[in-house]
């Protein structure tokens, strides 16, 4: 398995380019396969393309948040210094690589925005403190949990269906999370991933040829907190009273509190209130805050370039037919009891074209759940199939790989080798489970 994994990843590291050219090669080939679906009508596609490149803005505000409010909150200091504690634990590659994936899986459940932060300190850290771990399989270890993220805290998918007034709400009513992310087919895939990735991990590590961390020469801050001259200024004390950030987070918690108190479920918009408000309330300086924001905006730059290009693609392939197609195929097909099988598959597919949880459940959604009903299954189950294809393929879709890359200093086609054979396993065996425990 060491063998294999070192020949693939040095191919994929031959061949695979930057995740920007990706998107946008992506986007070109949606609107060829559009225009060949429909070659009467050009200009429709090319409108549908520019009207889609900002139809989910309020999602991807909410997504950036999402990312930048667990970042933030990992960089409290405490925080990083007890993931820093926890790296030393690890005493042998092998020990690297498992608690690199278990601590990040436990992060991911939480947070995916937290995990990406939490990754790239633990895989940075383990990595100092081990160098026979080959470090772009620490890397991967610490992103391939991102296919757990459908069952956790900040499930865009089991959070959107839970919201009310979300846009399927007419069809399938407001789904509460004990049916979704809590439900127990959830947690036994959740927990057969959870055993059996870090053993596919350690397999997979090269027995030569290791690359270990190396220490990059850090860059100085442009910003000096507190300069001589106005360290004790009326606006430099005001920047860094504790007392703002304090009271701000006890306010936003407050509400988190009345709002569950008054039966409201989680959705996207608590998560963000409740991570912006602890990280508020940890860090208690808001200059702190704000830099601890800033740094997370750094990292996920590449998101927000890329996020528009994708929105565009799911808008070709809804306006093309292609992804309802795809959907009236797999239902022409589909029986009750495989239904939720060939939604997994699909939906792994659609994500590598249309790379977030959310964006993707407002292209497939609607097709999935009618097509569904037609069958008798149930509206939760699709939801969830849906959600595990999205995190499947998560894997060798670079878009969410971005921010960690960018911490940790390597590139996507340094650790997209092991994540394409650690999809085969993944998909392996959720497809099995996934027949079975819903």
């Amino acid at each position: 398995m060491n063998r294999l994994a070192e020949r693939f990843s040095k191919i994929v590291e031959r061949f695979l380019p930057d995740a920007f050219v990706i998107a946008v090669i992506l986007m070109l080939l949606m609107m060829v396969i559009a225009l060949v679906m429909n070659p009467s009508d050009p200009l429709t596609i090319v409108e549908s393309y520019g009207d889609g490149f900002w139809a989910y803005l309020t999602f991807t505000m909410q997504m950036i948040l999402l990312l930048m409010t667990g970042m933030a909150l990992a960089k409290v200091p405490f925080i990083e210094r007890f993931l820093i504690r926890v790296a030393s634990l690890a005493k042998s590659a092998n020990q690297a690589y498992v608690l690199t994936f278990l601590v990040t899986s436990f992060a991911y459940y939480i947070n995916w925005g937290l995990a990406v932060i939490v990754g790239a300190i633990i895989a940075r850290e383990v990595g100092k403190r081990n160098q026979k771990a080959h470090f772009p399989l620490l890397v991967a270890a610490a992103y391939a949990p991102t296919v757990l993220y459908t069952a956790g805290l900040s499930s865009s998918i089991g959070l959107s269906v839970a919201t009310e007034g979300h846009f399927l709400e007419s069809m399938i009513g407001v789904i509460p999370t004990s049916e979704t992310i809590f439900h127990s087919g959830t947690i036994i895939i959740l927990l057969a991933l959870l055993i059996t990735m870090p053993i596919f991990l350690v397999l997979m590590a090269p027995k030569k040829n290791i690359i270990p961390f190396v220490e990059k020469e850090k860059k100085i801050s442009s910003r000096i907190d507190g300069d001589e001259a106005n360290k004790h200024s009326f606006a430099s004390r005001l920047e860094h009273a504790r007392i703002w950030g304090i009271i701000t987070g006890i306010i936003g918690l407050l509400y988190v509190f009345i709002s569950f108190f008054n039966g409201r479920d989680l959705d996207l918009n608590i998560i963000n209130l409740t991570f912006l408000s602890l990280g508020l309330l940890c860090h208690q300086s808001l200059f702190r805050y704000a830099e601890a924001f800033k740094d997370a905006a750094t990292s996920i730059s590449p998101i927000i370039l890329q996020f528009p290009f994708y929105a565009g693609i799911i808008a070709v392939l809804g306006s093309s037919g292609l992804a309802e197609n795809i959907v009236n195929w797999m239902a022409s097909v589909a029986s009750t009891e495989t239904f939720r099988l060939f939604t997994y598959w699909t939906a792994g597919f659609v994500n590598l074209l249309a790379p977030s949880g959310g964006g993707q459940w407002a292209l497939q959604g609607p097709l999935q759940v009618a097509a569904g009903a037609k069958l008798g299954v149930d509206h939760a189950i699709t939801a969830m199939a849906v959600g595990w294809g999205d995190g499947w393929t998560n894997l060798i879709q670079p878009f969410w790989a971005l921010p960690i890359l960018s911490v940790v200093g390597l590139h996507i086609r340094h650790i997209m080798g092991y994540c394409i054979l650690l999809s085969v396993w993944v998909g392996v065996i959720t497809s099995i489970l996934i027949f079975w425990v819903y």
